[in-house]
């Protein structure tokens, strides 16, 4: 491979020279492989299929991915090919390799094509590398606007819904936009776009009036707790005021107990707490919900 991120000629000269395999030979060399893990078949049986993993990443040089990063997935997925290939399936390797190399390349591609991480499901990988020729066929000729015919028919050949194909055409009709680009051409305010994402946090007010009210319930509580006997107290404690809530099968084995009785109890402890509070606080009611 050049420096430039190009093909350098010279590797792609010599995949394109490399000897075809007679289908003994390449039994035999991937029998070695397997068998006896020898490196040197291995290397002479991917060499030879350098020829297809060029050929396969071309057909994807539409997706504006460097066809040097293209050739090294597929050549990735042509060495795993190697690694799995049974000869006594009676199969060629070429046609083995096929699909090792496509899927290799093609998750490149859905890795690396944007910034924004697309699905990665079956469906949704057929969706992303068809749905433009799809959509060409379908419109005769591709123009621009397609209709709610349009996105049903791709989403019954390729088995999902017409909001995915919304979406996805959508997606790959447009491009990346940095958060940090300004907000519009002629702005000179020095605004970014991440100036206009909405902060969903609490206002500065809001959060103090929330960690006072949080504190004032939690004083609330602690004073209530006093109403409560010691076996109510560790009910309650054990059920509600841990992160872990123990069972009432495992509480009842405990204390000795069904864990029905227990479930009395913690109701009976739990009605008590309530009354308490509104008693000492009848204005809190609200906040003891």
């Amino acid at each position: 491979m050049s420096d430039d991120g190009g093909v350098d000629r010279s590797f792609v000269k010599a995949a394109m020279s490399a000897p075809f395999l007679e289908r003994e030979e390449e039994r035999l060399l991937a029998l070695r492989w397997r068998d006896h893990g020898e490196e040197a078949a291995m290397h002479k049986l991917a060499s030879a299929h350098m020829r297809l993993v060029i050929a396969m990443a071309s057909r994807f040089r539409r997706y504006g991915l460097p066809l040097s990063d293209l050739i090294q997935e597929g050549h990735v997925g042509l060495l795993e090919a190697a690694a799995r290939f049974e000869p006594a399936r009676e199969v060629r390797f070429s046609t083995y390799a096929t699909w090792w190399i496509r899927a290799s390349i093609q998750d490149f591609i859905l890795r690396n094509w944007s910034i924004v991480r697309g699905g990665t499901s079956s469906g949704q990988k057929a969706l992303f590398f068809n749905l433009r020729r799809l959509r060409a066929r379908l419109t005769r000729g591709g123009q621009d606007r397609i209709d709610e015919a349009v996105y049903g028919g791709i989403a019954a050949q390729i088995g999902v819904s017409r909001a995915d194909v919304a979406a996805m055409d959508a997606r790959l009709s447009g491009h990346d936009i940095s958060l940090n680009a300004p907000l519009g051409d002629d702005d000179a305010s020095g605004g970014e776009r991440m100036d206009m994402i909405p902060d969903n946090a609490l206002l500065q007010d809001e959060a103090v009036g929330e960690i006072i009210d949080a504190d004032r319930r939690v004083n609330w509580l602690n004073s209530a707790l006093a109403v409560l006997s010691e076996r109510e107290l560790k009910i309650v404690r054990e059920r509600r005021l841990v992160e872990e809530a123990c069972t009432l099968d495992a509480l009842g084995q405990r204390l000795g107990i069904s864990k029905e009785r227990v479930r009395q109890i913690e109701s009976r402890a739990l009605e008590k707490l309530r009354q308490a509070l509104l008693a000492q606080h009848p204005h809190g009611a609200a906040m003891l919900s």
